[in-house]
């Protein structure tokens, strides 16, 4: 009898390498383009609409993802999605010397977030089949761990290379090419090394009926109950509506720090924001995110929804600072960026909490990823406008304009319904 294969690996030699690989083309997507745009000589007009456009992929991929689960394994999925964003990154650094190169790139963008998403689907659909209950408990905060590690890969390290090799290059066209040819060589990599490490368990295997009355009549079924619980109208609203500032703030961040000091910018280099952002910034982010979730396990989510509401908005103010002083001290600046994106991860804690609390009962993973798709609107459609209304206001106004957008989420936070006890740790 031949030998089988084992159907099993040490979940060291790959979760943490599978969200690597999710969070690196995610965050190429939609922040490292912001600022490849806005050092090309972009307009914030443009980069924000197009930018923001590419979370269309995460909007509606719960439309999309029964396909993943009935077509081929999700072990296939995972690694020829990640050969195909290697591709893609390779196709961007082609293009970024061509010309007409910003309608190729976000060509090739889009493909990118297409794959990211698909990406997404199936990596968090293999890790439940992969790993054991009792692995899933154990490394589900090192999920979170290394899909910031992506990032920090990506806004850290991808566009400190990109800002660093103009010394080399002689051209910031080139320094791009050679940073997205970087990310490619990353992610072929990681394709190819996943193709051969991920486990093969028995129960990932495809579901052949793609076309049925009786898929056709679940998948209704699941979208119809979704928008049949209570108060569903005032529910999306507090997804919409809970980033309403911080999703117009975040396309215009990089932009403002990358800008001439004559347009309302902070002129940093590359290399700054690269730091500044994409390292320091994360890491109070990813701290921010542990200190949410701490303290709402501790005490449940309503005794820290007003806080975290206060926290994720309040220090969006740092910028009209930033914008009126224009300091030069880098200190200054880093820390600035710090405190807005430390708020930033504590009061995002609120949103993803409660999107569990709505999607409870039954059909909860497919209604998690119905609020998924909710809040990445949220983040997509007022980003669109964010870089219009930045060149008619400046960088002062709309800085002071961000504020006034976080009241509405308030006055919706008054009306939402809550349990006392919901996420508490003896729950």
């Amino acid at each position: 009898m031949a030998a089988t294969k084992p159907v099993s690996r040490n979940p060291w030699t790959w979760i943490p390498t599978l969200y690597v690989a999710e969070g690196l083309p995610y965050t190429m997507a939609i922040s490292v383009s912001v600022a490849l745009y806005s050092t090309m000589g972009v307009s914030n007009k443009v980069t924000a609409f197009w930018t923001s456009l590419l979370y269309l992929p995460w909007v509606i991929k719960p439309l999309w993802s029964p396909i993943v689960d009935l077509l081929k394994t999700r072990r296939r999925w995972i690694w020829t999605m990640q050969l195909l964003s290697g591709a893609v990154f390779a196709g961007i650094a082609l293009m970024i010397p061509a010309p007409h190169f910003v309608q190729w790139t976000i060509i090739f963008f889009g493909l990118l977030a297409f794959n990211s998403a698909t990406h997404d689907i199936a990596a968090d659909g293999f890790y439940m089949l992969a790993a054991t209950e009792h692995d899933q408990s154990f490394y589900i905060g090192f999920r979170s761990v290394f899909f910031n590690v992506g990032k920090i890969i990506a806004q850290g390290g991808i566009v400190y290379v990109a800002g660093d090799f103009p010394k080399l290059t002689g051209s910031t066209t080139l320094s791009w090419s050679a940073a997205l040819a970087l990310a490619a060589g990353i992610m072929l990599f990681l394709g190819i090394y996943h193709r051969f490490i991920l486990p093969k368990p028995e129960t990932d295997r495809p579901k052949i009926l793609l076309v049925s009355e009786n898929f056709s009549t679940e998948f209704l079924k699941t979208f119809g109950t979704f928008f049949q619980k209570p108060k569903i109208i005032l529910l999306l609203l507090f997804i919409l509506l809970f980033r309403l500032g911080e999703a117009q703030l975040v396309k215009m961040t990089q932009p403002f720090l990358l800008d001439t000091r004559g347009t309302g910018g902070l002129a940093l280099t590359l290399k700054h924001v690269s730091v500044i952002y994409g390292t320091i910034g994360f890491i109070a982010f990813i701290l921010g995110a542990l200190l949410g979730g701490f303290v709402a396990a501790r005490s449940g989510l309503k005794s820290w929804l007003w806080p975290m509401l206060l926290t994720i908005h309040l220090p969006d103010a740092v910028f009209i600072w930033l914008a009126y002083a224009q300091p030069g001290n880098l200190f200054a600046i880093g820390t600035g960026v710090a405190i807005e994106q430390f708020g930033y991860g504590f009061g995002s804690t609120a949103l993803f909490l409660y999107m569990i609390y709505i999607a409870r009962g039954e059909h909860q993973t497919a209604h998690y990823a119905i609020c998924t798709g909710f809040m990445a609107l949220g983040m997509m459609l007022p980003g669109m406008w964010s870089g219009w209304l930045q060149e008619q206001l400046g960088y002062p106004h709309f800085f002071v304009w961000v504020i006034l957008a976080t009241v509405p989420s308030f006055f919706v936070a008054r009306m939402i319904p809550l349990d006392s006890d919901f996420g508490k740790k003896s729950n």
